[in-house]
């Protein structure tokens, strides 16, 4: 047996607003599910991007539902798939939306990473799917 892919990933952020403005703003990523200050749920290709509020989890009571304890501490990371053509285009739109580039640069094996951070100090990168030899 073997996943046949991932269906969502999870961020933990600050502040739910500024996330939900970042990813849905900046990025681009449609909003499909808001659950007020506690998390936000965008549409991403094929799957869901989930930002949780951490602080906010902890708070939460019980729903009924047999969801196991979840979160992390520190800095998470994404990266999201992206050609080389694009990637030059995210650098310019990010930088013309005040996101300063922490990184950017070949691998060994000739795929381009950009990575900036998230305003909770997530590090987000945009990869070509070549990084890990995926078409």
């Amino acid at each position: 047996m073997q996943p046949s892919g991932i269906l969502e990933t999870a961020l933990y952020v600050t502040d739910v607003e500024t996330a939900a403005r970042f990813y849905g703003d900046v990025l681009g990523l449609e909003c499909i599910l808001r659950a007020g200050e506690e998390s936000v749920f965008f549409r991403c290709g094929p799957g869901v991007l989930i930002l949780f509020n951490a602080e906010k989890l902890k708070e939460r009571p019980k729903s009924g539902l047999p969801i196991p304890s979840h979160g992390a501490a520190g800095p998470g990371h994404v990266c999201f798939r992206a050609t080389r053509d694009e990637i030059t285009e995210w650098k310019s739109h990010l930088e013309a939306h005040g996101v300063a580039i922490e990184s950017e640069f070949d691998w060994p094996n000739g795929a381009h990473s950009l990575y900036f951070r998230d305003p909770s100090g997530n590090s987000i990168e945009f990869a070509e799917p070549k990084l890990w030899n995926l078409k």
